[in-house]
């Protein structure tokens, strides 16, 4: 099958609006790479731990198992962790956002 060859004014637009970069390009700062990475582990350690205390509790641990040793730690990152990792990618976004907008309106 053979593509129709695109020709005429209409061939040049549509050539012409595919290449065009979408905005400009900004560099990544290092702030922007360390939040990333941040948010990734500490969201990926926070599902870890969860399916470490599911499971616990599938192999048997009560309650009173889960309070001692290094279990209040385990249960308290998914705790502060998945929330924090959002407000990070939160934050990331919005950074990203206002970086492309300045970076826009430079000539």
């Amino acid at each position: 099958m053979r593509l129709p060859q695109l020709t005429g004014d209409r061939g040049t637009r549509l050539r012409r609006m595919s290449t065009q970069n979408p905005g400009p390009e900004v560099p990544v700062r290092r702030v922007d790479r360390i939040l990333a990475f941040t948010a990734l582990t500490l969201a990926a350690l926070s599902v870890i731990c969860f399916f470490a205390i599911i499971i616990g509790s599938a192999l048997g641990m009560d309650q009173s198992a889960f309070g001692t040793g290094a279990w209040p730690l385990v249960a308290a990152i998914p705790l502060w962790g998945l929330p924090l990792a959002f407000v990070m990618i939160i934050t990331l976004l919005v950074m990203s956002f206002i970086r492309k907008g300045r970076a826009a309106k430079r000539p």
